[in-house]
């Protein structure tokens, strides 16, 4: 599919499928699920290829989220710049090592981390419910680590990297969902264009299809960030719809796998 032309049907698919990334992403994470698969399953492009080119929706969504969320008066990071600083550092030496390993190195720790995950905020929900919460503060010899991790997998796949950061923000550091979801875009956003240009210099990114999709992830990320500010027990709306992103990812996951 790389290098051909693009049906109409293809575009309506891709802006549609854009769109609905963009607003998972912005309230909760693992959007990428839905544009990855667009991308390797619907146009037929190869998986490496697809990795590269979904960075131009994500930098295009988390911008005009970010802007919604600015006009708001909800951008602060407050004491996060190391941690966000740490994660950068880390994505960078994912995208690099994205250029010669196949994404499917992860598969297996992916769906471990889902599973604990959904185990986790089933069990405990006033960990994402509560509104005020005292932060926690972690050592740098936890912190740098654990973001560079973070950094480091996003910038490798990303699959799942905003639900995996949400759920480090919400229960080790006692932040509340929402700031944690958009300390999460800031985060993304900056690696994201520094990605973007190692993925560029390595000729795996398909712009025709990158730009079209971001058309719909843009709208959607702006959109969502907008109306969340409008929304009553918006903790409450993100938390199961936290719960029902990884769960239907677990169940598409075993679909693939044994059916």
């Amino acid at each position: 599919m790389p290098g051909d032309q693009m049906s109409w049907f293809e575009i309506i698919i891709a802006i549609s499928g854009g769109f609905l990334a963009g607003v998972i992403n912005t309230l909760s994470g693992n959007g990428s699920i839905i544009t990855l698969g667009l991308m390797t399953e619907f146009l037929g492009m190869p998986p490496q290829i697809a990795n590269g080119t979904n960075r131009i929706g994500l930098l295009s969504q988390g911008v005009f989220s970010l802007l919604a969320f600015k006009k708001m008066n909800k951008l602060e990071v407050g004491n996060t710049k190391p941690y966000i600083l740490t994660g950068i550092i880390g994505a960078i030496a994912g995208a690099i090592t994205a250029v010669y390993i196949s994404p499917d190195f992860f598969n297996g720790i992916y769906k471990l981390l889902m599973v604990l995950m959904l185990i986790l905020i089933i069990a405990k929900p006033e960990k994402w419910l509560s509104q005020h919460k005292s932060q926690a503060h972690l050592s740098a010899w936890i912190h740098i680590p654990l973001f560079f991790i973070l950094g480091f997998y996003g910038g490798f796949i990303q699959l799942g990297m905003g639900v995996f950061f949400i759920f480090i923000m919400t229960y080790l550091l006692n932040f509340d969902i929402i700031k944690s979801n958009i300390i999460k875009i800031i985060m993304v956003s900056s690696y994201t264009i520094l990605i973007i240009l190692i993925f560029q210099w390595n000729q795996m990114i398909d712009w025709k299809v990158g730009l079209t999709i971001a058309i719909g992830q843009s709208t959607g990320g702006y959109l969502m960030a907008h109306f969340s500010s409008r929304m009553k027990n918006l903790e409450k709306f993100v938390y199961y719809l936290f719960i029902g992103v990884v769960s239907l990812t677990l169940c598409k996951m075993v679909i693939y796998e044994y059916l």
